[in-house]
């Protein structure tokens, strides 16, 4: 098997999801378990009864054969998003069964036939230019606060599971008005909008393939994105054309920093930024630092990364 971190050039990233019915998860689980390890490829993938997600990085020829192999399985017609990254950006291959894709914690909440309606980047603008629309972000704060479309409302949740209770508090305001929401890929406003039809906001819609196909398709100059876009893996970030950004992680909490966060006195590489300082206890703050000095040995012997080796 090829080791990726001894290629030269970048390596082929996908993000894919697909909302569908899956009889046998476990099976599935199995099956694509074994696949990826023999292609070589790392990420996490998540399969459940209402599908599948995940993120995967390898050779462009494992990335494609993987999308080819879930068209073969029957699962058609996912949302897929090629990028590349410098290097490897996952240290192992995870393919976890879970209950959601992406967890809400709603029952008898159906995106693949309930959703709002889909808003490709180039139609985009238009929609959220308009002031009858309502524009809402709907990934966490963290992620929020490295980057949003001008004029988008932020919800201020912690996790998408808060989401719901976020959209009944505010329903009165959302009812009568055109609703845009977004997100990274596509998958949360997907399940998003499902759950606002359910409690009677219907004029609804996403935008297709999230910020990274819009980020990709739209040409900056003509953008109404402003900063960076979190993604959840190593490269952290993203901005327009899907080139690397400038932000790094927090490996206390695993919040995405800009540059100017490293200038706080509260920032220790490894053990603490501003955000998380004092959510952490100093025994927490210890132990970070022994692993902290552990991943700088590891870089002073060559022994390659140490966090997930």
């Amino acid at each position: 098997m090829t080791d990726i971190h001894s290629q030269n050039g970048p390596v082929s990233v996908v993000a894919l999801y697909r909302f569908a019915r899956i009889a046998d998860p476990q099976r599935l689980r199995r099956d694509l378990a074994a696949l990826c390890c023999g292609l070589g490829l790392r990420g996490t993938l998540l399969v459940a009864p209402e599908g599948i997600n995940g993120t995967l990085a390898g050779t462009s020829e494992a990335t494609h054969r993987l999308v080819a192999w879930l068209e073969e399985a029957g699962i058609t017609g996912a949302e897929v998003k090629f990028s590349s990254a410098g290097e490897m950006p996952f240290h192992r291959m995870k393919v976890r069964l879970k209950r959601e894709i992406v967890t809400m914690g709603v029952p008898d909440i159906d995106p693949e036939g309930a959703a709002g309606t889909y808003v490709a980047p180039a139609e985009w603008n238009a929609l959220i230019a308009d002031p009858q629309t309502v524009i809402i972000d709907t990934r966490n704060d963290y992620e929020v606060a490295l980057g949003t479309f001008e004029g988008a409302v932020d919800p201020g949740t912690p996790s998408f599971r808060a989401f719901p209770a976020w959209a009944q508090a505010n329903r009165e305001m959302l009812e009568g008005r055109k609703v845009a929401m977004f997100c990274t890929g596509g998958i949360r406003c997907e399940k998003a909008t499902a759950y606002m039809r359910s409690i009677g906001v219907e004029d609804v819609f996403h935008l297709k393939g999230g910020i990274l196909k819009y980020l990709e398709d739209v040409p900056e100059s003509e953008s109404r994105w402003q900063g960076e876009c979190f993604v959840f893996d190593e490269r952290v970030s993203v901005r327009h054309g899907l080139q690397e950004g400038d932000a790094t992680l927090c490996r206390a909490c695993r919040r995405p920093l800009r540059p100017a966060d490293l200038q706080s006195p509260l920032y220790r590489e490894g053990i603490s930024c501003a955000a998380c300082h004092d959510e952490r206890s100093e025994e927490d703050r210890a132990r970070y630092a022994q692993r902290q000095r552990q991943v700088e040995l590891a870089a002073i012997r060559g022994a390659g990364p140490h966090i997930g080796s």
